[in-house]
């Protein structure tokens, strides 16, 4: 039997789950987002054409798309989390069949009216797996290790067809957001520590043979980026001017000399940041991060104040993983990590990143919506 509170929680209508929507949290998102399209009408030389205007179609209908996530049973992500998985694992085995190749690596694939980079759709389906994995696993049964093979294998899998694609950053952001679910799941710091040893022991093998010469490269630029200025170290050294060059209050909106002059590469993905920082300075930088900060704070709020094992893991997967966009963006601007092509979310233009985020969000709006319902461990849907 439910709880009374589940059983209310369950009978409430669509007009009830939206009252308890977390409106104050779609307003931070719509303000870092408007952050975005500000800095796309800027790359663009002061049009919302070609960027800024298709963002915001995007983000509304992510919007849309995140409102319908929110109000569905949660009952219903549990039961369907493996099959999401598994549409998209064969996404991916797609475009390693038959996907085309942008901007040097085949990511996408084509379905029709518009392209699809699954490997960002992983990034939320992998969560969306292992929290219906370890929902219907106790503590004590954790302590048992073939019982990690399977979500193992659930990471592995899909990391491995990434890496082939080739895109490093996006493997990174699942390895990494995966831990973090094994670690809120009770997996012991021993078998962290075990699996990190045999990740170093094996570093030399995945530089020789995994890595491929431009990911090599990029690591040695990250080391050292002067030693080739006009090559492999150029884009850094340039997001480093343009960062020191906005000072505490910046040169002003559409007065970036580094993005509109065109010395800043990819200023309108992977390096809008360090376009902010230039025109906005400190000040500006600080406030996106601030932004940021709050919506992080709610994410890990939300997450933490849900009754049900499989919100919690959920809500801290799509939180990790909302945080992993923000670091890896930022920290690779600022040349702290390897360049690895992350974009910094809900500002750097990007359909399929977009949505993937709006899309674990709505995830979040639902753990909130249901953070009353009890769901038994070995459910799969059903009521208990």
């Amino acid at each position: 039997m439910l709880h009374n509170n589940s059983f209310v929680q369950s009978q409430m209508t669509l007009r009830e789950k939206l009252a308890h929507m977390h409106w104050f949290f779609i307003i931070l998102l719509c303000l870092t987002a408007s952050v975005g399209f500000a800095m796309l009408y800027s790359a663009a030389g002061g049009n919302l054409d070609p960027w800024a205007s298709r963002q915001i179609m995007r983000f509304a209908l992510g919007l849309g798309g995140m409102a319908i996530i929110a109000v569905t049973d949660i009952r219903l992500w549990l039961r369907y989390a493996y099959f999401v998985y598994f549409i998209v694992l064969a996404l991916l085995i797609a475009v390693e069949i038959s996907g085309f190749v942008g901007m040097g690596a085949q990511r996408w694939i084509s379905l029709g009216v518009f392209n699809v980079q699954p490997s960002e759709l992983m990034k939320i389906s992998v969560v969306l797996a292992l929290a219906r994995y370890f929902h219907g696993v106790s503590i004590e049964e954790i302590e048992r290790p073939s019982l990690l093979v399977p979500p193992l294998l659930i990471v592995a899998v899909p990391a491995f067809l990434i890496l082939r694609q080739p895109d490093l950053g996006t493997t990174m952001m699942i390895v990494m957001a995966s831990v973090g679910i094994f670690f809120a799941a009770g997996v012991k710091m021993w078998k962290f520590a075990l699996v990190g040893a045999i990740g170093i022991a094996s570093a030399p093998v995945a530089w020789f043979y995994v890595l491929r010469d431009y990911q090599r490269a990029r690591i040695m630029t990250f080391i050292n980026p002067e030693s080739d200025t006009l090559g492999s170290g150029y884009h850094i050294i340039q997001s480093k001017i343009a960062l020191g060059s906005g000072g505490v209050f910046g040169k002003g909106f559409l007065m970036g000399t580094q993005g509109h002059l065109n010395f800043l590469p990819e200023k309108q993905t992977d390096f809008i940041f360090t376009m902010l920082a230039e025109e906005f300075g400190l000040v500006g930088g600080l406030t996106l991060l601030g932004l940021y900060i709050v919506i992080l704070f709610y994410g890990f709020s939300i997450s933490l104040s849900s009754r049900n094992h499989f919100g919690r893991l959920l809500g801290m997967g799509v939180t990790i993983t909302f945080f992993l966009y923000i670091f890896i963006n930022i920290a690779m601007v600022m040349g702290l990590v390897p360049v690895v092509g992350v974009p910094l979310p809900l500002v750097s233009y990007g359909g399929t990143a977009m949505l993937t985020i709006l899309f674990g969000f709505g995830l979040l709006m639902c753990v909130h919506i249901n953070r009353d319902l009890t769901i038994g461990r070995r459910d799969s849907g059903d009521d208990y």
